[in-house]
């Protein structure tokens, strides 16, 4: 038996199969869908604005025991309609005709493979986990929509990527596939055709050979070992400190980490190869250095600003999550601008108890719930005459905050 809602990918190319639409009762697409096709002389034709009245629709025919056909674009069941059908319909009720994604046709037309890309859509959704993921990796599509198409995106990303622009993509006459600098991108209005912005740095090309499709390689390993990375004077944060605090911050595809005090930028390296789009900020000029050469060491992008906190924070975009390594005196005042601005979490390391009581005060103060513990380990050493002890590292206290949910009106916590 044919299943009663057929959905059909079009829009990249591949007609629409006469035989599909043959017995529809009801059609609904895309406005630009509709009229590519010869609709049934008694066929209702819905064009898709708001999702909620056309699966009303559809409900209201199926009840009838009418067909239903939906015309989409590309492959339905990536990013696309096939989701809400199913959670609605039943995904037994659905047949599916997917046809070519606008992600397939943009990189095929740039005659690139796509495994190794990250794909985010920003249609209906917020722009910034896109923005983060291109900051982080090196190939990311990003589905478009209204309010985050080619323009904002370039307004947010660096200069030194390239933006790809795919417009009305499988119209022979309308498609167009243009290289842009983000900068040139911000500048200009591009209209409702584009579907797919391709972010591409050149510069740090991932792998020939993959065996799992995806942009993000994960690591084998993390809380790397202190001689992983370049630093002065044992100035960095012990593995097993950086274990506890990565676990706190919990970096992810599509966050911002903030790494305030970097010194090697061992934690802000560490983020992003989790996935995080990352900002190292750093006061002294040898040690910004520092942190590009073991971002660059390790394949990932930091990027690093030389200055001071808490006047350096201030044109950075919002975090996810802050880690401070970072303060003397002035960590009270660090801590509270970090707070103030952290979506999620602020991770804070210190190795003098004098500093802890303001730090949590700080946190409590921003609206965190605060917690924390004094990490005391002791490493094995080898003796002459092949024997073994134990070497203590220096104590050093972790604190973290977590911000608190916003209360509801009227509702006491």
């Amino acid at each position: 038996m044919t299943a009663p809602i057929t959905v059909v990918g079009t829009g990249t190319g591949a007609p629409v199969p006469e035989d599909v639409l043959a017995g529809a009762a009801l059609v609904v697409g895309g406005r630009r869908h509709l009229d590519a096709v010869r609709l049934p002389e008694a066929a209702e034709r819905i064009v898709l604005g708001p999702l909620a009245p056309a699966l009303d629709a559809v409900e209201r025919y199926l009840d009838k025991g009418a067909r239903v056909v939906v015309l989409a674009s590309g492959d339905p069941g990536f990013f696309g309609i096939v989701r809400a059908l199913a959670e609605r319909f039943g995904a037994g009720r659905l047949d599916v005709r997917p046809g070519v994604s606008s992600v397939a046709t943009a990189f095929a037309r740039l005659g690139l493979p796509w495994d190794d890309a990250v794909v985010v859509s920003a249609h209906g959704r917020d722009l910034r986990t896109a923005v983060n993921a291109c900051r982080a990796h090196p190939k990311v599509a990003v589905l478009t929509g209204p309010g985050a198409g080619p323009a904002e995106l370039g307004a947010a990303v660096s200069g030194d990527r390239v933006l790809v622009v795919a417009s009305a993509l499988g119209d022979p006459r309308r498609e167009r596939v243009e290289r842009v600098t983000p900068a040139e991108a911000a500048a200009r209005d591009w209209g409702t055709a584009v579907s797919v912005v391709l972010c591409l740095d050149e510069s740090r090309a991932p792998g020939a050979v993959r065996t799992v499709a995806g942009g993000l390689d994960w690591p084998a390993g993390w809380a790397l070992d202190e001689a992983e990375f370049a630093h002065r004077d044992s100035m960095i944060t012990k593995f097993e400190v950086r274990a506890l605090a990565l676990a706190r911050l919990g970096p992810r595809l599509g966050d911002l980490v903030w790494d305030v005090g970097a010194g090697s930028g061992s934690v802000a390296v560490e983020c992003a190869r989790l996935g995080a789009a990352a900002v190292a900020v750093e006061k002294t000029v040898d040690g910004a250095g520092r942190i590009r050469a073991n971002a660059a060491a390790h394949g990932v992008d930091v990027r690093v600003v030389h200055g001071q906190a808490p006047a350096a924070l201030s044109g950075l975009d919002d975090p996810d999550a802050v880690f401070i390594g970072g303060g003397g005196r002035e960590l009270p005042a660090v801590v509270t601008a970090c707070a103030r601005r952290a979506r999620r979490t602020v991770v804070i390391a210190m190795a003098a108890l004098d500093r802890v009581p303001a730090a949590r005060e700080a946190l409590t103060g921003a609206g965190f719930s605060c917690d924390g513990v004094l990490l005391q380990s002791s490493r094995l050493a080898p003796l002459p005459g092949d024997v073994t002890r134990l070497a203590a590292t220096n104590p050093v206290f972790l604190l973290w905050g977590v911000r608190l949910p916003a209360p509801i009106e009227g509702v006491a916590r």
